[in-house]
Parts: structure tokens; C-alpha cells; sequence
């Protein structure tokens, strides 16, 4: 028997420390299937890594833009503004191109049988 598997988007959370510089390191994952009505982010700060781009790096601030990326696909009232919209439109506006120094990257596409697993997956193979 065959588990029925769902397509899904995912794209990456980058730290930018220092957006004129360019460098950056993946802080988090976020995961969208619209099949299972599933949006989730999970994220993970290598504070190493941040001082290592910038030393004088505002760490309790990245840690903040990380828990709102985290907010917004949850939904309610960490989810802010965003409280009311599905969970397709809350991941379409985390991926929106912005200059901060919390980004998202491209968006990638794959299949899977459980989104939750798959954030979980994605998190341990690409940002930890």
C-alpha cells in the first residue's frame, strides 16, 4: 500500500548580519502544503555563527525576527496582522523578498506524506 504524498514549497530563513556584505548563513526552514492546509517554521540561531559575520550583531533582535517568522505561520495572535489570513497567504508573505537581516531564500518544491515531518527534516538537513 502506498502513502498518498502531497506536493509542498519550502524555502529557507537566512541571517544577513550585514545586508551590504551579502554573507549570510540559514537560520530556519519554512514548509507550505496547501493540500494539508499546513504552514510551519522552524528556526535554529548558530550565535557562532552571527559573531563570527558581526560581531556586535543585536542577537536578542534576530531572535525576535526568527520567533515572528515562527509567529506568522502559527497563526492567532503571534501571527499579528497576518492572524486572519490562510495559511498560503502567510507563507506568500514570509517568502516576499525583503532587505533585512532576516530573509527568505528561494522557494523549492518536493513531496511528501506528512508536512510536519518534512519541516523537522528540512531543519536538521539545511540549517542545524
Amino acid at each position: 500500500m502506498s502513502t498518498k504524498r502531497d506536493v509542498f514549497e519550502y524555502a529557507l530563513v537566512r541571517v544577513v548580519p550585514r545586508v551590504e556584505r551579502g554573507e549570510m548563513f540559514n537560520a530556519g526552514v519554512l514548509v507550505y502544503c496547501r493540500a494539508k492546509s499546513f504552514v510551519a517554521a522552524r528556526t535554529h540561531l548558530d550565535e557562532t555563527k552571527l559573531r563570527a559575520l558581526d560581531p556586535g550583531a543585536d542577537v536578542a533582535g534576530v531572535r525576535a525576527a526568527l520567533r515572528a517568522v515562527e509567529g506568522v505561520c502559527g497563526g492567532g495572535e503571534a501571527a499579528g496582522q497576518a492572524a486572519g489570513d490562510d495559511p498560503g497567504r502567510r507563507f506568500r508573505w514570509l517568502i516576499a523578498p525583503r532587505s533585512t537581516v532576516v530573509q527568505p531564500g528561494p522557494v523549492h518544491t518536493g513531496l511528501t506524506a506528512d508536512p510536519e515531518a518534512e519541516v523537522e527534516r528540512l531543519l536538521d538537513l539545511l540549517v542545524r
